[in-house]
Formats: structure tokens, sequence, C-alpha cells
């Protein structure tokens, strides 16, 4: 079943959460870690995050430095592929724009065919530490838009040279990213907003937000891409507060606006420990209300909060 079937069959409000492929010489143990603390609040689908080199230089032995291109987290087809084999549940893997060529995503497309994998996530990407060379507009999409095309021109039967070849049984499904408080490099929520709507245009049947923490964020979100014609289901991305510097790092990073009364108490821990009870408490408290509104789901960040997550589900599953 699609991950929109899944979604719009839903009579109470899914669990999801994405993971990392292991950093580049750990083994997919690292991965079944994770999902196996979560198994047991049956998650509907697990996302898998897709990672571009990036550029490092590296000293030689005469002392010049030599730059080199690294990939810190290969794998996402594979992994993608290991977890619906092991797991049997739906694996979603990001296609993303930056640091990949178009002829790279063809080949992952053709190769996630082979494995049964047909469900994706396509994301622009992050763009901060690539350098020219891996932006090259004569190879790679500029726009999550672009790559959408490139997608629904193979599920047609067309590769990126506008050769015909026998189409797939089973056509890609795939969402796209949101943003409650709108996309750092959006001049306006409208704009942000006519974006998302040509994604679904386009062919996108659900979108996952960017973690917030204000659920009247989300709430004011939702009733804007309602009052544009926007329908599909719009998934909350959901990440708790682990460090005790995440109070001014998540507002820098992924302006996510952290609300004054979590804020508050996250002033008065004195450790990571107790920042991380504020924040499972306040997680709780904002899926508590997010189930309540109808939400179809719950998509979980796991990156350093596994452990957290665990215990929000538990109050909540």
């Amino acid at each position: 079943m699609s991950i929109i079937n899944l979604l719009n069959n839903q009579t109470n409000t899914a669990f999801s959460f994405e993971i990392l492929p292991p950093l580049k010489g750990n083994n997919f143990s690292k991965v079944c870690a994770i999902i196996d603390k979560l198994r047991e609040f049956d998650p509907k689908y697990i996302n898998i995050t897709t990672h571009h080199s990036e550029s490092v230089y590296k000293e030689s032995t005469d002392g010049s430095l030599k730059k080199m291109n690294i990939r810190k987290r290969p794998g996402t087809v594979a992994i993608a592929s290991a977890i619906q084999n092991r797991y049997k549940l739906p694996a979603v893997p990001h296609i993303i724009c930056k640091g990949f060529t178009r002829e790279e995503t063809e080949y992952a497309l053709i190769d996630l065919q082979y494995l049964g994998v047909t469900d994706l996530l396509l994301l622009r990407g992050d763009a901060h530490k690539l350098e020219h060379g891996q932006i090259d507009p004569a190879k790679c999409h500029a726009h999550t838009t672009d790559l959408i095309q490139q997608v629904n021109h193979f599920n047609q039967g067309t590769d990126m040279e506008g050769n015909s070849f026998e189409k797939p049984e089973i056509p890609f499904s795939y969402g796209v990213a949101c943003y409650p408080e709108k996309h750092e490099e959006a001049p306006n929520m409208e704009s942000d907003i006519h974006f998302l709507k040509q994604k679904i245009t386009l062919g996108a049947e659900y979108a996952v937000t960017q973690m917030f923490f204000d659920n009247n964020k989300y709430f004011t979100f939702i009733e804007r891409c309602r009052q544009e014609g926007i329908s599909v289901p719009i998934v909350p991305g959901i990440k708790p507060i682990v460090f005790r510097d995440q109070l001014t790092v998540l507002p820098r990073v992924f302006r996510s606006d952290i609300p004054e009364a979590l804020a508050n108490e996250l002033r008065k821990c004195k450790t990571d420990e107790e920042a991380r009870q504020v924040g499972v408490e306040w997680c709780i408290a904002q899926c508590r209300e997010l189930i309540q509104s109808g939400v179809p789901s719950l998509h979980f960040y796991t990156l350093m909060a596994t452990d957290s997550i665990r215990k929000i589900a538990k109050e909540i599953y």
C-alpha cells in the first residue's frame, strides 16, 4: 500500500519516523537498533534521509592540501530495500536535487524499481555545504518541481534523454516537504504556499512539515493551505528537544520558533538530562493536541532523539 493510501485509510493517527543511513564504515545494525526500539508502536512507514558528498581538504605527505569529495552517509537506496525486506514495512527514501545529477537520480530510480521500493520523498536538499561544481545547472535540478517532473517522466516510461522504455508496473508515489514557519529562502509565506501548491499540482500526494514546537503555527498553516485549495494530507514533523543548547541552535539552523513557555522551562535546566525531560513532556502535550485535531500521522525525526521518542510514543500510542 502506498503512503498516500495508508494516510487516507487511517482511522487513528499513524506513527512513522525518519532515520539517517549509518556513517560510512558502520553497518546496518545501527539502523536496526533504532527501528527495534520503536517497532512496538506499529510504525506504518520509515523515511531514510539522503546526503550529498562534501568537499574536504586533506594534507598530503608533501604538506600540500588535496581536495576530496566524501559522502559521509552513503547507502540510502540499499538501506530502504533492507528495511522493507527485514521489517516488511514501507520504506521511503529521500531523493534530493542538490549534490546529485539527473543521471544519478535516474539510476537511483531504476535501482529502487528493481528493489520494489516505490514510495519517495522528493526534496531540494540542503545546499549550504555545496560548492559551485556540485550544483551545476547543466547536470543538476535547481528545484523540487524539476525533480518531480523527472520522476513523472520516469513513471510514464521516458528517460532523462527523452527515450522511451517499458514504464514501471508500479509507478513511484511521492510526497514533498513543507514549512509551517516558512522556508528560510522564501520571501514570504504566500510565496512558500504558492510553490507547495505547484508541487501538489505536479503530482505530490502529501506533504511532511519541517519540525515545529508551536502547534498554532501548524494549525494556521493548514488553514492557509486549505484556503489555497491544497487538500492533500499534511503530516506534522515532530522532534523533541534533547539538549539545552537546542534552545538557540534549532531556531538558528531550522528557523523553528521556540514558544516562550517552552523556552522558559529550558532556561531553568542545569543539565541536558533535565532539558531532555522538558522536551519529552512538551512533545507529549504537543502530540496529544495534534492527535485530537485529527492529523493523519505523526512523523518523528529520530536524530539524537530515539530514546525520547520511545518515551513519548509510550504515552500517546
